[in-house]
């Protein structure tokens, strides 16, 4: 399974970006696709989550209420659209899948792409 994460960008805070996450794979129905942050000096953290196969959603806590995820399963991509961004929200953000269900171990991590607040 590849993963193409793209959308990443700088903005000032209170901005939004999206973030957009390609599957390769034709069965990516049945992939709960993802998406963790890395910031310097701060661990790994998941930020969402979505799968198909429970309808589940997951979101970090600092992230309900400004960030949404979707999937379009026609055209195998999921998107993070991330609103009310602030300097906090700052990291590398990594596309992430695994089977079936949201996993805080996933299997598969696509490239980073780094969202930048900061005015």
């Amino acid at each position: 399974v590849q993963l193409q994460a793209s959308g990443g960008g700088l903005v000032q805070p209170g901005g939004s970006l999206r973030l957009s996450c390609s599957v390769s794979d034709s069965t990516f129905e049945q992939y709960a696709v993802g998406w963790f942050r890395q910031a310097p000096e701060k661990g790994r953290e998941a930020i969402s989550c979505i799968s198909n196969s429970d309808g589940s959603v997951y979101y970090l806590d600092s992230a309900k209420g400004r960030f949404t995820i979707s999937r379009d399963n026609a055209k195998r991509t999921v998107y993070l659209q991330m609103n009310d961004l602030q300097p906090d929200d700052s990291a590398v953000c990594y596309c992430t899948a695994d089977a079936f269900y949201c996993s805080q171990r996933p299997n598969y991590w696509g490239q980073g792409t780094q969202v930048t607040v900061s005015s």
